[in-house]
């Protein structure tokens, strides 16, 4: 048999890990037709059948996976030995964190660095997973956790606080009633997790049963905002809402929790000028934003009424 070329086997690992050839003709830059003629040119090849094409798509046949497992994991070798090469460019930075911390906490403040420096070009996602630094072309992160990531360089940003937080319209039908009381209340979140570490804090007893339970923050906030209950908000993201008369706190005080926000970055990264730029930026807007959470509680907060 003659050699194959690695671009028909290529196209044919795309193929295989879409499950589609629409989806794999528009990652490879292809039309639909381009691609399904190199799945075809291949198969004549190797003489075998790899995709059985059905109205719902293609799936692979025995033979097909076989060969898939053969070569994917030379693809995958061959773009973590370019991802290194990605993304280099000194004025444009590829910037990843959790969709939350991009809308409430970094997105308000990037007119001012991009004012102090235009040059920069600046490629911003969100994601709920974490980055693999050998594989996406992503130059930096923001990171919620303990920190300590093995292999990279990490900073810690700021500290995060919680507290009690819920909809105006939800205090006004609780009729003035105790907001350190919180038995009363209908409560949103997990009562084995941060409720219970709130209870200890505060000194106060927290009924067993919540309203609801939430697998986002986003959502467990959203809840809060629509007046379905109270929530234990992250101050990172609740704070823009009560700001906005979205939220109230219950009470004056905040609870520290381990948990904290970190730039990181592969070594690769350390010498990227716009990373430099950034890094030097962001630490000051942190720093900034640390200091008012501790001076400066919330402006609107509920608390309770003189008999």
């Amino acid at each position: 048999m003659a050699r194959i070329s690695l671009d028909l086997l290529q196209q044919f690992v795309v193929a295989a890990r879409a499950g589609n050839f629409s989806r794999a003709a528009e990652q490879s830059h292809l039309t639909v037709s381009a691609l399904s003629h190199q799945i075809r040119q291949l198969e004549q090849r190797v003489e075998r059948k790899l995709f059985d094409r059905g109205p719902r798509g293609v799936q692979l046949t025995a033979e097909g996976q076989r060969l898939l497992d053969a070569i994917g994991v030379h693809f995958e070798g061959i773009d973590r030995a370019l991802a290194v090469y990605r993304c280099r460019r000194e004025e444009a930075l590829t910037v990843n964190t959790i969709p939350g911390v991009m809308t409430s906490w970094l997105v308000p403040r990037l007119a001012g660095l991009v004012a102090a420096h235009p040059e920069l070009e600046l490629n911003l996602q969100s994601s709920t997973t974490l980055v693999d630094f050998e594989r996406d072309p992503v130059d930096v992160v923001i990171r919620y956790g303990l920190g300590g990531w093995s292999g990279l360089q990490s900073e810690c940003l700021f500290d995060e606080w919680i507290a009690p937080v819920a909809a105006p319209a939800l205090v006004e039908r609780m009729q003035g009633r105790d907001p350190h009381d919180l038995s009363a209340w209908p409560l949103l979140g997990d009562p084995g997790g941060r409720w219970r570490d709130w209870s200890e804090y505060a000194g106060v007893e927290v009924p067993r049963r919540f309203v609801a339970q939430f697998d986002t923050t986003d959502a467990l906030q959203r809840a809060a905002v629509e007046g379905m209950g109270v929530a234990l908000g992250r101050m990172v993201m609740a704070r823009p809402l009560i700001d906005a008369g979205l939220l109230c706190m219950l009470g004056d005080r905040y609870m520290k929790i381990p948990e904290a926000y970190f730039l990181v970055y592969p070594p690769r990264s350390e010498s990227h000028a716009g990373l430099r730029l950034f890094r030097e930026w962001i630490k000051k807007e942190a720093a900034a934003y640390q200091q008012a959470i501790k001076c400066a509680p919330a402006n609107r907060r509920v608390t309770a009424r003189s008999p």
